[in-house]
């Protein structure tokens, strides 16, 4: 008996120091955050608490997310590529009866089984047709936020049409599984920022906590108070001006969700992550300059993200990384350094990064498949831009493959990267206040079925080197075939006109 009661009297001393070494995590997903749009690339808007943070942690300049939101959350919470989830194509809209497939094992879920406490603020975009998709089923203790992918930040309603019904607008806005009500006119960023710290603040400091804040800023609608404009009045452009202040609440809420760590004595054995969910959306006032593109484009401009970690607990702090990294690694990473294990995961397409954001060691992945998606259609005008919408010409001939050339397509091999089919639009958005003419080559270059580009030398994407390395293009087109045939069918469902029946007449769960 004695023997037993000093092995169970290991064991807690054992579990309560694992405990007390793991480390919580707070990761904070931006919406819409462009390249240029950010203190320390240069931006003429001030983000003064993502530059300290940044500049005391690892700034990731070689990171790459996916082109729109339900497709970066998904690899985010899955740590595998869209093409094995069925979403290579859009995003859920509303009404569509569709989710991250419920056998997917999450992030949240694999924490949990360590001793996390799980907590999400935030948009979810992940479906919601029905109760199974909704975060607390799938993972989280508590959720706070909105379902869809975009609203208006004071009223928190959606919308949008609706089949056999028109037009429909309705609250988005969730306490666990019950509609919040008491929030209109609360500015949505300030309002999950006081959520998050709420949670913090009720936090036993002695159990690893996994927060994740996904916040509604920086997406449209243009929508911020007053007050965090008064830095820009200088700005010209409306839409710039207003997307500044919406960066300058962003940049407040992540200070202050920051500060609440601190000062609950949780910070010295906190990683915090921040990272956007996709590229800037030019017509909304971001800006992804000098890099090539818009939102919703595999142009450097829509995958390219503005991303990095701090922490006490970094080996090198301080540091730039330049390796290559994406998404879909932060999975393997964070449940690593939990000391959490994913092998009741689906096959992972993520690579743990710990040791090569926190020492500085060479990037595990060599290759990352940006998407394959046959149902893309090309768009026929770039907004605000005349530029890039030359016809595509054929230059497939004489790169013999077996992978349909004419499908929606990027991959990037070490320093290469390869699109084919059609673009997106394709044009170079000038820094904010320049003329377009200042923001093109000066090569008129022509869009062609398969470009590859060396990124590393060129991050523009300026001069398609595809005619002077065939044998590049050729492996790589041989990885987009080996990738494809591993793809699961895309799901993407008709609208249900049912979807407007849900608790409340609030947007939610219906069938």
């Amino acid at each position: 008996m004695s023997l037993r009661l000093i092995i169970a009297a290991l064991f807690l001393i054992f579990s309560g120091v694992l405990a007390a070494r793991q480390p919580h995590i707070v990761f904070i997903l931006a919406d819409d955050f462009g390249w240029n749009d950010v203190g320390y690339h240069g931006s003429e808007i001030r983000t003064p608490n993502l530059d300290q943070l940044s500049a005391n942690g690892v700034r990731l300049e070689n990171y790459y997310v996916q082109p729109i939101c339900t497709p970066s959350r998904s690899q985010l919470m899955t740590g595998r590529y869209q093409i094995h989830t069925g979403l290579q194509h859009s995003i859920i809209w509303p009404c569509q009866p569709n989710c991250l497939p419920l056998d997917e094992k999450l992030l949240p879920q694999l924490l949990k089984e360590v001793g996390y406490s799980t907590h999400m603020v935030g948009k979810w975009h992940l479906g919601m047709y029905k109760k199974e998709c909704l975060p607390t089923r799938r993972g989280f203790d508590t959720y706070f936020g909105y379902l869809t992918g975009s609203e208006d930040y004071y009223s928190h309603e959606r919308c949008t049409a609706v089949p056999d019904e028109g037009g429909h607008c309705a609250l988005d806005l969730w306490d666990g599984e019950g509609v919040a009500t008491n929030y209109s006119d609360v500015y949505s960023t300030e309002l999950f920022a006081q959520k998050s710290i709420s949670i913090i603040k009720k936090h036993e400091s002695m159990q690893p906590l996994f927060l994740y804040v996904a916040l509604q800023s920086v997406h449209g609608p243009l929508q911020v108070p007053e007050r965090y404009l008064t830095p820009y009045k200088l700005i010209t452009d409306h839409n710039r001006r207003v997307y500044a202040g919406m960066v300058a609440a962003m940049d407040e809420a992540v200070g202050n969700i920051t500060l609440a760590m601190k000062q609950q004595g949780l910070w010295d054995n906190t990683i915090l992550v921040f990272s956007t969910d996709n590229g800037g959306e030019v017509m909304e006032g971001g800006s992804n300059w000098p890099l090539r593109g818009n939102k919703g484009t595999m142009w450097e401009g829509g995958v390219r993200g503005v991303g990095f970690i701090t922490s006490p607990l970094l080996q090198q702090p301080g540091t730039v990384s330049r390796e290559l990294m994406h998404i879909s690694d932060w999975l393997p990473t964070l449940v690593s350094v939990a000391g959490g294990s994913t092998n009741g995961a689906k096959p992972l397409d993520g690579f743990d990064m710990w040791n090569t954001i926190s020492k500085g060691l060479k990037s595990p992945r060599l290759e990352l498949l940006h998407n394959i998606d046959p149902l893309f259609v090309d768009q026929k005008v770039c907004p605000l831009f005349s530029a890039g919408n030359s016809e595509m010409v054929n230059n497939s001939v004489g790169f013999k493959s077996r992978f349909n050339v004419s499908i929606h397509a990027a991959i990037r091999s070490e320093k290469w990267k390869l699109l084919t089919g059609p673009k997106g639009c394709s044009a170079w958005y000038s820094r904010p206040g320049q003329s377009h003419s200042e923001s093109s080559p000066s090569e008129n270059q022509q869009l062609k079925t398969v470009m590859l580009f060396d990124i590393e030398n060129d991050p523009r994407e300026t001069k398609d080197v595809s005619a002077q390395h065939p044998v590049v293009v050729k492996n790589l087109l041989k990885r987009l075939k080996f990738h494809q045939k591993r793809a699961v069918p895309i799901n993407f469902p008709h609208a249900d006109p049912k979807c407007i029946t849900s608790p409340d007449g609030a947007w939610g769960p219906w069938a």
